[in-house]
């Protein structure tokens, strides 16, 4: 997946999976995130969200990489 400078994601058909991913690990955190404006929310949830997320994908790929499935 890859994005431009202004955010926007390359993969139209990747941004419903990246909204499923985003409200799942927001679950798991226990961010209480909604579909459309969250300014409700501090800069530490949302940043708390995205930064989960990176984690989630960066152990995703490595077991990628390493021949290892699993979730």
């Amino acid at each position: 997946m890859s994005s431009n400078s202004t955010g926007r994601i390359e993969v139209p058909e990747a941004k419903e999976a990246l909204d499923r991913f985003k409200m799942e690990v927001a679950d798991e955190l226990g961010v209480p995130l909604t579909n459309g404006y969250n300014g409700n929310l501090t800069s530490y949830q949302n940043g708390s969200v995205g930064g989960y997320m990176v984690k989630k994908m960066i152990e995703a790929q490595e077991r990628q990489m390493s021949g290892k499935s699993g979730r």
